[in-house]
């Protein structure tokens, strides 16, 4: 396989990887790019490689810049912006979590939290509460593991890992 070959396949496969995370295909196309490439890329050069709009590759890359994934980078004597990622996955795997924990799992707990003040005495409330109650204390735990994950250095996580292998 050539370089190229190689190199659109990665893009296209962690695209449609990207939607299993939270992001949108071609969010995951540019971090893609980003992530292969070994310098900082403009907006243009984005648009060009993925052949995709400037409103699409904007809109995009300032999306994963709201995940804290991407950034800016600039390069002397320049005026266009680039666009760079980090390169440690786990890192990277970090961060991913982080947002989603924060786009999906508080709310969530939120709600959960909210449904504890359903007001009745019939045996339909008392089943909506318990069940309610179950689902707040699952999450809370996925929740502790995930911070635990989240704050974890890769010695930790590599070990965990090993053990759950065994």
């Amino acid at each position: 396989m050539h370089y190229d070959e190689g190199k659109e396949k990665f893009i296209q496969a962690w695209g449609t990887l990207g939607s299993a995370w939270g992001i949108n295909k071609a969010m995951g196309q540019i971090h893609a790019l980003l992530l292969i490439s070994e310098e900082a890329l403009s907006t243009e050069e984005v648009m060009e490689q993925l052949q995709i709009s400037r409103g699409n590759a904007n809109m995009n890359i300032r999306a994963l810049m709201d995940w804290g994934i991407v950034s800016k980078a600039y390069k002397p004597g320049e005026r266009k912006e680039y666009f760079t990622t980090g390169k440690d996955v786990l890192e990277l795997a970090r961060q991913v979590s982080r947002e989603r924990r924060r786009r999906e799992i508080e709310p969530v707990m939120r709600v959960l939290e909210e449904m504890q003040q359903v007001e009745g005495d019939t045996s339909e409330v008392a089943h909506f509460k318990t069940v309610t109650k179950d689902l707040e204390g699952f999450t809370k735990q996925m929740d502790g593991a995930l911070d635990k994950f989240i704050r974890s250095d890769k010695n930790w996580f590599f070990q965990v890992l090993m053990r759950l292998m065994k």
